[in-house]
């Protein structure tokens, strides 16, 4: 309330308006006392309604904005408070435009964009949501040093964001809004790990900045770290536990660990209070697949398009669903979504892939091709691989890793014999075997886990780089590299079972860092015929990594390098690495399933051959086919498409011939 005759009328209104963030209470018993000393004053008037508002009475506070706002049309705060409101008593469209009058009177209130931005989200416009918010974000930075860091970051220079934060920080190496702002540089030019850096020294320097511990959780998450980022989620939803950023980015979260079920219930309360939401369907749609409901996967799937005829992603997790092919009407729509202008270049590879598939299941395989090459195309342009570096890589290995290296080692390491490793190329039969071992009854199915990629990853840091650094390690760092990664796995295995399979594909990369870290560990070779797992590769968006997937000769010269590597770890560990040939495991398959359980020292289970029983989740791109038995048909589907694989063929080289091993 008023403390004193003598203190101003101005004065009073300030202090109220600054107490709305902390106490809104407080701030309306304030502006109810001011409205007794200066009725209808116009800033008493909207600090009460604000009030009202922000502590649920959004009636209470219509009451107020409405007619205040038809008396000052051009007061920005006003419209933006009646924009508000109105989204929160569900009048949407009225909601959105007197937001975008504020905006238009006034550009600079990071509050409206916010608002509009969750107000669009909730209506289910996509762009216009994500403009919105990154408006919000622009608009947040009050400090003019750092405006123009934030105006290259919203109009896509990130780069250019970097260098002018690089100075500040220089000189100011402690301030937590620059190094927030240098962090969204970074994550713009997927720099994750950089990000996650930065962001923690924030966080040690300001622990209450919410939208930093958000980044910082996605931070983690592009790095496939799902529990460390639940564990800043958590803390957030606490506070706000119907936000749906937060929630959104915990389901995600719980999908990395996982904790699927969980996952698809986040998705299901989300699409309770934005079921117009076409990313929230998407992303349900994901989960529903992970988990086997697959009719359902469908729906949602096809409800997304619905919402969003244009959502790339949507068409091409239904055409990579397997189960159900697009309609004559859907493969219209991606033509027209591919033919309209300024479709962003993620959305076009998705559409690419997702027709090329359709076209596909059609037996129009040149016009298939013709799309798989497309999106590929722009996916390759996009990234960084580099040939070169994964030979060079393989050379240093075979360099470094002699009998006698491991000879010199032998007994070192963890002495856990939990983990088996599935390694090979994707999409060469490595999901079917893992889920014949997670269907015996002493191994749990995991995933595909990054952690032994991230421990190679650190290592590139050490003097030497990798994997010449491993030979400066002693039986101690060797050891607790090998606890850290059973460690950090465990999140994982909720089950508890003795054995759990790690099936990242490229850790055929790392074999020599395992054998020194966890030399009683099981590893599994799962190789297909070349022009098979080359091409079927070739055709599949994953989501993330496989970079060199989008080129036919990179992927010739990627199996080369495989098999090469593969065969001298053959002859300095001799029966180190068990090898299942895809085809040979189709054709007989019994045979090929005791070999495989011989190897990893697991007694024959009959449920091994029993295995699309097993209802656990899948989260690969085979995860319908190994819910099938076992099938032929597939095994030569690349033979349609041999007349343009010459690229492929040229880069194999002999491998093409001696890739059995």
């Amino acid at each position: 309330m008023v403390e004193a005759p003598s203190a101003s009328l101005a004065a009073a209104i300030d202090r109220a308006a600054t107490l709305l963030g902390a106490d809104p209470a407080r701030a309306g018993r304030d502006a109810e006392a001011i409205l007794k000393a200066a009725p209808n004053d116009p800033r008493a008037l909207l600090i009460l309604a604000s009030a009202h508002r922000r502590l649920g009475r959004a009636e209470a506070a219509h009451r107020i904005l409405a007619p205040l706002a038809a008396a000052h049309p051009n007061a920005a705060r006003t419209q933006y408070e009646l924009g508000a409101v109105l989204a929160d008593l569900g009048a949407a469209a009225a909601g959105i435009a007197a937001l975008r009058r504020a905006l238009t009177l006034n550009r600079e209130l990071p509050e409206a964009w916010r608002a509009l931005g969750e107000a669009l989200f909730r209506e289910g416009d996509v762009s216009g949501a994500d403009t919105a918010y990154a408006e919000f974000a622009r608009t947040s930075v009050t400090d003019p040093a750092l405006r123009r860091a934030a105006d290259a970051l919203f109009e896509g220079r990130p780069a250019a964001a970097e260098d002018l934060l690089r100075t500040r920080l220089a000189a100011n190496p402690t301030d937590v809004a620059a190094m927030r702002l240098m962090a969204e540089a970074y994550q713009a030019q997927n720099r994750h790990g950089d990000a996650e850096t930065l962001l923690m020294l924030s966080l040690e320097l300001d622990p209450t900045h919410a939208g930093a511990r958000l980044r910082y959780a996605e931070a983690l998450f592009h790095q496939q770290k799902g529990a460390e980022a639940i564990a800043q989620l958590e803390p957030l939803l606490a506070a706000e536990p119907n936000n749906p950023a937060y929630l959104n980015l915990m389901a995600a979260s719980l999908g990395l660990i996982g904790d699927e079920d969980r996952a698809v219930a986040i998705y299901e309360q989300l699409l309770a209070d934005y079921p117009r939401q076409p990313k929230v369907w998407l992303n349900y749609a994901q989960s529903l697949r992970t988990v086997g409901r697959r009719d359902e996967a469908v729906a949602a799937y096809r409800r997304s398009i619905t919402l969003a005829p244009g959502l790339g992603a949507a068409y091409w997790g239904l055409a990579n669903l397997k189960v159900a092919q697009l309609t004559p009407d859907e493969e219209a729509a991606i033509e027209r979504a591919l033919e309209a202008r300024g479709v962003p270049a993620e959305e076009q590879v998705q559409l690419h892939y997702a027709l090329g598939k359709a076209l596909e299941d059609r037996g129009d395989y040149a016009a298939s091709f013709e799309h798989y090459t497309a999106g590929a195309a722009i996916r390759r342009g996009e990234g960084r691989y580099d040939a070169d570096e994964t030979t060079a890589l393989v050379e240093q290995s075979k360099a470094l890793f002699t009998t006698d290296f491991f000879a010199a080692r032998a007994g070192q390491g963890s002495p856990s014999d939990a983990p088996i490793f599935i390694v090979g190329l994707p999409r060469s039969g490595s999901t079917l075997v893992e889920q014949i071992l997670a269907s015996h009854p002493a191994v749990e199915g995991t995933m595909e886990l990054p952690d032994i990629g991230l421990i190679a990853s650190r290592l590139r840091a050490a003097p030497g780089g990798y994997p010449d650094a491993l030979a400066s390690l002693g039986a101690d760092a060797l050891k607790a590299l090998g606890e850290s990664y059973i460690a950090t796995t465990g999140p994982h295995r909720g089950l508890f079972r003795p054995f759990f399979t790690d099936k990242m594909p490229n850790n055929f990369q790392h074999v020599g860092l395992i054998q020194l870290i966890l030399p009683h560990a099981k590893i599994v070779d799962v190789r297909r015929h070349p022009l098979a797992s080359g091409f079927s590769a070739f055709k599949q968006h994953f989501a993330q990594g496989q970079s060199f997937s989008y080129d036919l000769a990179d992927i010739g010269r990627y199996y080369r390098d495989y098999v090469d590597l593969m065969r001298h770890f053959d002859q300095v560990l001799p029966g180190r690495v068990h090898r299942v040939i895809y085809e040979d495991l189709v054709e007989d398959t019994e045979a090929e399933v005791r070999r495989l359980l011989t190897s990893c020292g697991l007694p024959f289970d009959a449920a091994c051959l029993a295995f699309h029983e097993n209802a656990r989740a899948v989260r690969t791109v085979s995860s319908e086919q190994v819910r099938r038995p076992i099938f032929r048909e597939g095994l030569d589907r690349w033979r349609e498409y041999e007349p343009w694989l010459g690229p492929l063929k040229e880069a194999l080289g002999p491998a093409l011939e001696n890739w059995r091993g």
